[in-house]
């Protein structure tokens, strides 16, 4: 069995443990500290991460980066996280685990996250550990690569 990419037992770790492919993570927000500090987390904890802060850039970061998940704002100007999330799905042959980390938390949001393709929903602020317990179940199902 491979390390726990995610060691969150009781706290922050004092050495995170790298997976032996590490989770590649896409965090994707308008809001640059939102996207860099979800991305720092998750980095902490052994992903390999990238934040984006706009859809055209979170296309064009998707042929050479690959992630495994894309977590997503839902309200961006230009792109919203809906339209991102149906070109992500149309872009991918193998789609990533999409996630939302929005927000917005009401039912119409909730039916459109299902309508364009997520997985996942977490309202912010979210908690890390929520999250992280999220990527791990992912993993333990069997994610690609």
């Amino acid at each position: 069995m491979s390390p726990d990419p995610f060691p969150l037992a009781s706290g922050s770790p004092a050495s995170p443990t790298p997976a032996a492919a590490p989770l590649r993570v896409l965090c994707v927000d308008d809001n640059r500290d939102a996207a860099d500090s979800t991305a720092n987390l998750l980095a902490a904890y052994g992903a390999e991460t990238l934040a984006r802060y706009s859809g055209d850039d979170a296309l064009a970061a998707l042929p050479t980066f690959r992630p495994d998940v894309c977590i997503l704002d839902l309200s961006m100007p230009g792109m919203s996280g809906h339209q991102l999330a149906v070109r992500i799905r149309e872009a991918v042959a193998d789609p990533p685990l999409l996630v939302t980390l929005t927000a917005l938390d009401d039912y119409t949001t909730l039916q459109k996250e299902v309508e364009s393709g997520f997985d996942l929903h977490f309202t912010k602020p979210a908690a890390p550990a929520e999250l992280l317990q999220a990527l791990r179940d992912y993993i333990a199902s069997g994610r690609p690569g």
